[in-house]
């Protein structure tokens, strides 16, 4: 677990992450994080929610047309 303090930047309101956070999450300068409410509370990712749903309606989409697809691919 890792205490995060609020700091100011500018005219806005911001967090610095330790560098080993930066390295698990393979993040660099400028890279784009997400927040998303979650049950339990707020979760930070480096990847798009709203990405892994599309990635999942294209999983289904190709398994409810898989016989479709086998058959274009002949």
């Amino acid at each position: 677990m890792h205490t995060l303090k609020l700091t100011q930047i500018g005219n806005s309101i911001g967090v610095i992450l330790p560098r080993e956070v930066l390295r698990r999450l393979k993040l660099e300068k400028g890279e784009s994080l997400f927040l998303t409410e979650t049950p339990e509370g707020y979760a930070i990712t480096p990847y798009d929610p709203a990405l892994d749903e599309q990635i999942q309606a294209g999983r289904e989409f190709m398994r409810e047309y898989r016989d479709t697809f086998h058959q274009l691919a002949k």
